[in-house]
């Protein structure tokens, strides 16, 4: 599907990732008969897409995020439970619509054989790529969820902006991802944009940890703790997937407290300073990392469904050979 290739150690990270992967019922190549076109139809879609508004990459992006966190890489995130609890509340609307389309366009070229989840896998790599980042592959072959997360759950398992490093460290660890991955994962907000109220806390009053001219320009966005404006998450290359976003860091310039506190905590600031300095490490320790959250609680064959529509469950569930023939048997639902 997407492929990173930068230097030689990536050919390790395919190695033992996609080992993880295959164990699991996935594969890179798992609809080259079923839907062949998926990559395509995806990219050539998502780059319609971007081209008239970029921060829809970033929506994506943290769409898979949120998805995979919560009951594993499902396609819960988008059933009713999950998109109104509280840490959902920041994710764009319109991000539930393009993957909608997304489904659309792919089941009506090769019928209903991929999961959501698989094509909001897909077009989380098309996010970064398409935002002047990297390629890569990511293993495919995921079901969709017969269920979706409670509100409690989805609060559970995605911590808050206002958590510090220890907080997101111990979160992270239950699901096996090293200081490291956390780090490399932080740098998905090198793009998009976020709300005034998700860092007023440390604007009223000020947190002595934020760069004070940095402060004082986000207090003229930001001119209340209530206020409904927006800024960008990353202050030198907003729309660029690149490395600028652990400068900031270094600069003080970090909105959140689940950011800025990466380069104050002794534990993780030498990543953040060496990714800060080598975007190329920081590329290869992002996809590791993606990989690993990609096969999060992953559902295959008869676990999960193909839905028909990634808001809501099916009547029947599909479920779709090795060698891509779709037939239906009834859910229970």
């Amino acid at each position: 599907m997407c492929l990173f290739e930068i230097k030689d150690t990536y050919y390790l990270i395919l190695s033992l990732c996609f080992g993880g992967a295959k164990a699991q019922g996935l594969s890179r190549n798992y609809y080259d008969v079923s839907c062949p076109d998926l990559a395509s139809i995806v990219r050539t879609q998502l780059k319609k897409v971007f081209k008239n508004d970029i921060g829809q990459a970033a929506g994506l992006l943290q769409l898979h995020f949120h998805d995979c966190f919560v009951q594993g890489c499902d396609g819960s995130a988008s059933g009713p439970g999950e998109q109104s609890a509280p840490p959902n509340l920041s994710l764009r609307a319109e991000a539930f619509k393009i993957i909608n389309d997304l489904r659309r366009r792919v089941h009506d070229k090769c019928g209903r054989v991929v999961s959501c989840a698989d094509i909001l896998a897909v077009a989380a790599c098309d996010a970064v790529f398409l935002s002047e980042g990297f390629d890569y592959y990511i293993p495919l072959g995921r079901r969709d969820s017969l269920n979706f997360a409670t509100m409690n759950e989805t609060i559970a398992n995605l911590p808050p902006p206002t958590s510090n490093t220890s907080a997101l460290l111990t979160s992270l660890a239950r699901k096996n991802f090293t200081a490291t991955d956390v780090v490399a994962l932080s740098g998905g907000h090198t793009i998009g944009i976020t709300h005034c109220s998700s860092f007023a806390d440390r604007l009223y009053p000020q947190d002595p940890s934020m760069n004070s001219t940095f402060a004082n320009n986000l207090k003229a966005t930001c001119p209340t703790t209530n206020s409904t404006n927006t800024t960008v998450l990353d202050l030198r290359s907003p729309n660029t997937f690149d490395n600028k976003y652990y400068v900031d860091l270094m600069n003080r310039q970090g909105l959140f407290t689940s950011d800025q506190d990466l380069y104050t905590d002794p534990r993780t600031r030498p990543t953040v300073t060496a990714f800060a300095i080598n975007q190329t490490m920081f590329f290869d320790k992002f996809v590791a990392a993606m990989i690993k959250m990609s096969m999060l609680g992953v559902l295959t064959g008869s676990q999960g469904e193909v839905r028909a529509n990634c808001s809501a469950r099916n009547a029947y569930t599909v479920l779709v050979t090795s060698v891509g023939e779709a037939k239906e048997a009834r859910s229970g639902f």
